[in-house]
């Protein structure tokens, strides 16, 4: 699947299929769910939780999206405006790639405290 992507100041109220709206000026991309259950996906822009490339033509978000908190579970990365889908994990793993997510935040904010 090829998605499109779209520079706003604000995501709009009404999202399109298959295109990323990503704010800059509110550090922000947010995109329908690629298996099609409509449900909003925010990726956050930060050091601690997703990067966005864009190399004048598409844009790519690291680390790959996992919609853990959906029915659909959905997993996929964005390279270049073209989606991958990924394996689906377990609750196991789950659970600690979130415990990982908290221990960087906690890394990365207590380094910014010193």
């Amino acid at each position: 699947m090829i998605l499109q992507h779209k520079f706003v100041e604000f995501i709009p109220e009404h999202l399109e299929d298959g295109v990323v709206y990503v704010s800059i000026e509110y550090s922000t991309a947010v995109h329908k769910c690629i298996c099609g259950c409509e449900k909003e996906v925010v990726t956050p822009l930060s050091p601690t939780d997703w990067q966005l490339s864009f190399n004048g033509k598409a844009i790519s978000l690291y680390p790959s999206i996992g919609n853990w908190n959906f029915a659909c579970k959905s997993h996929y990365w964005i390279t270049n405006n073209v989606v991958k889908h990924s394996t689906s994990w377990t609750q196991k793993e789950i659970d600690k790639g979130r415990k990982d997510d908290k221990k960087k935040k906690k890394r990365f904010f207590s380094k910014r405290e010193k």
